[in-house]
């Protein structure tokens, strides 16, 4: 029978010396120096213990036993002779009385070495995800994750908020990606759609007379995966607020997070409130982004004027001309080559350069264009020696895109221009409400449609839509969009409004929208709310590139569950019970 452990791997120290303990966890590894002598090391969740053998019984009980497998040892605990400093328990070791096999691995070979799986191929890594969460490098992370989820938890309840979960199971709702459907067996040909947020439920809940909101919410989207997004499932810090301003929704999450990320972030440096605002049109002006990296002193200046038609053909008169100096320049030609590369990988448009020699003349690049432009160059954009100037041009969106890459590739090796060690946070505001569709060409929402448009109903009526700008705000760190949030448009009169622009009328917006606008017609108080990325944020605390890595079963790239061989088949009497039948395409069919 199972006996529990009476310590931890990670728990003895120089004061046990004597006692007689019982340990559990995974046969790591063991270093045999002879028949009769060993040194194995014991692991769990909590860390190491060194067991040392010293007999040929105990030593046999080991015979066929592989790395990996779970093990119960009882046994002595005395001082070590050689102590490790980089053990937490390295000042004491264990010499067995007994050694039982708790759980044999039965594989000779793992997949990958336990604590360097973060090496392994990615798809192997999920595959045997089990495994790979036995490293410690990885199951700290997950360690993170619920000590800061265990936290917001805890500051949103002391800020006065409810913790109400919302269904999995909802109807379908353009909210701008793909639904997650689950077909009905009661009602056949109807389906259920996974929520993409709790956007609906939780204004309804602003108007069924809950004050403050807020859930850890599970978010269902199926949409292509990228290093800062999963596809299929994500978390959100879900938050809904009744009788509530912009600044009330800011003045939570400035009190909420900043302790969060300078706690437990590999930087123990936070933004402090109130976080910087910036307009959405400043920040692509000035950044060339609407998610700025704070942390890189860089900035995008208009030099249209300056330069226009100078004989550079990319500078030709209707182009927009941006302009990023960076002072004090100190990188390699071969340097300025590479960031002018990785700056048309990533924006599709050339970017190019000008320095300023010691006599203060320009040199490289495109200079001999510029000679004739020289001084009032220089003049504009304060230019002294030892200078560097990028330049981007093109349509006014292109230039200023590519503006913002060259800013986030240059911020990070140009000394002296990026403070790397902490978390800036800001807001973005004042988003127009409606815009014109890339792929349409049609006038669309820009952001979120439930939002209240800044001067109400009077300027949906008396202004031109692309001029609207609605109480729509993003949160946003160290370049990362962290969240979207808004003022919700909570009268009917309003909404039917703002959805007309588009082409919608009053009995489309009651047949998509029906409980959240039969709900407002009843009387539903002014709100605002907002909903941070859980996955997104923890990543950042722990300085981690991918967002898998702070999942605990994340999919791959392709949407697949490698360890759970999701998606699969099923059989044919699910689905005939689902009123569901699958049309193969045939080869070569479209």
């Amino acid at each position: 029978m199972f006996q529990s452990r009476t310590h931890t791997c990670e728990e003895l120290r120089i004061g046990d010396v004597g006692k007689t303990v019982t340990l559990c966890g995974y046969f790591e590894n063991i270093r045999k120096v002879s028949k009769t002598l060993g040194f194995l090391v014991l692991r769990d969740f909590y860390g190491y213990t060194q067991i040392v053998i010293e007999n040929e019984e105990m030593m046999d009980r080991l015979s066929g036993v592989n790395c990996e497998s779970t093990l119960q040892v009882t046994g002595v605990v005395r001082e070590r002779s050689s102590k490790n400093k980089d053990m937490a328990t390295g000042e004491i070791e264990v010499v067995p009385e007994n050694i039982e096999v708790l759980g044999k691995c039965r594989y000779n070979e793992l997949p990958f070495e336990i604590t360097r799986s973060k090496e392994a191929d990615e798809n192997t890594r999920l595959k045997y995800r089990y495994l790979d969460l036995r490293n410690p490098a990885v199951k700290d992370k997950m360690i993170l994750r619920s000590k800061v989820i265990s936290e917001l938890r805890s500051s949103m309840t002391e800020e006065g908020f409810m913790e109400i979960t919302t269904p999995i199971l909802t109807c379908s709702s353009p909210e701008g990606a793909r639904d997650y459907l689950v077909p009905s067996r009661l009602h056949e040909g109807k389906f259920y759609a996974l929520p993409q947020a709790p956007q609906q439920f939780k204004q309804i809940l602003m108007a069924s007379g809950i004050d403050r909101y807020f859930q850890i919410a599970p978010c269902f989207r199926d949409e292509d995966a990228r290093a800062d997004r999963s596809p299929g499932e994500f978390y959100q810090l879900d938050m809904e607020m009744a009788f509530a301003t912009q600044e009330d929704v800011f003045n939570v999450v400035e009190k909420v997070l900043p302790p969060v990320f300078a706690r437990h972030g590999i930087y123990k440096k936070a933004s402090e409130a109130p976080f910087r605002r910036i307009s959405y049109l400043e920040a692509l002006e000035k950044y060339g982004t609407d998610k700025p990296d704070l942390r890189i002193d860089l900035i995008s200046e208009d030099v249209t004027e300056v330069l226009s038609d100078c004989g550079f053909n990319p500078f030709a008169a209707g182009n927009t001309i941006k302009a990023v100096k960076v002072t004090d320049f100190n990188l390699s030609r071969k340097a300025i080559d590479k960031i002018l590369a990785d700056t048309e990988v990533v924006s599709g448009n050339k970017a190019c350069y000008v320095k300023v020699d010691e006599n203060g003349d320009l040199t490289g690049g495109i200079s001999k264009f510029l000679s004739e432009r020289k001084d009032a160059l220089i003049s504009a954009l304060g230019l002294k020696s030892g200078d560097c100037v990028f330049f981007a041009a093109g349509k006014k969106r292109d230039a200023q895109k590519t503006a913002g890459v060259l800013i986030k590739i240059i911020g990070p090796q140009a000394e002296g221009h990026m403070e790397k060690e902490c978390y800036e946070f800001c807001w973005i505001v004042d988003f127009p409400m409606y815009e014109i569709g890339e792929e349409s060409g049609e006038l669309e929402f820009c952001h979120n449609p439930f939002s209240m448009p800044q001067g109400g109903a009077d300027a949906l009526k008396d202004k031109d839509p692309l001029d609207v700008l609605a109480y729509q705000y993003d949160l946003v760190c160290n370049g990362v969009e962290l969240s979207s949030g808004a003022v919700r448009n909570h009268d009917p009169e309003i909404m039917i409004e703002a959805f007309k622009i588009v082409g919608l009328g009053e009995e489309d917006v009651k047949k998509k929208f029906p409980a959240m606008y039969n709900a407002f017609c009843y009387g539903a108080p002014p709100h605002a709310g907002i909903a941070p990325g859980v996955d997104r944020m923890i990543m950042l605390i722990a300085g981690e590139d991918s967002i898998r890595e702070i999942i605990p079963f994340p999919m791959n790239k392709n949407a697949q569950d490698l360890m759970m061989g999701s998606p699969s088949e099923v059989e044919q009497k699910q689905l005939d019970d689902v009123h569901i039948a699958i049309v193969r395409k045939e080869e070569g069919e479209a």
